[in-house]
């Protein structure tokens, strides 16, 4: 593997392990939200992903993903650690960790069938 391939699955185990420890902390921050308003952020990923996360397409579907999963994958968008993105990357920088916390739990909490 090249010396960038090693880095950048270096960086994203790192973003991992510690979305990993900070999930309790993660768990929390998203309960601050109601759920009204965990379904208007959920709302801004409907154009792309449907409004149930299971879009059929290019897209990827994101109901019933892993939370610790969609949660580490949110933050490397925001952190411009997943390379080859479209849009996710800006998109995500304009949410707060919490917010990213939140849509994370309600993906994951949404039956994938």
């Amino acid at each position: 593997m090249t010396r960038s391939i090693l880095l950048h699955k270096r960086g994203l185990h790192k973003l991992l392990l510690a979305t990993f420890f900070a999930s309790a902390a993660s768990l929390a921050q998203a309960e601050e939200f109601s759920p009204a308003q965990v379904q208007l952020l959920a709302a801004a990923c409907a154009n792309c992903h449907g409004t149930d996360g299971k879009l059929a397409d290019a897209i990827p579907a994101i109901a019933g993903r892993p939370v610790m999963v969609l949660e580490a994958q949110l933050q490397a968008f925001k952190q411009g650690l997943q390379p080859n993105t479209t849009v996710m990357d800006r998109i995500a920088k304009g949410y707060t960790d919490a917010e990213l916390s939140a849509l994370a739990n309600h993906f994951a909490n949404v039956d994938k069938h």
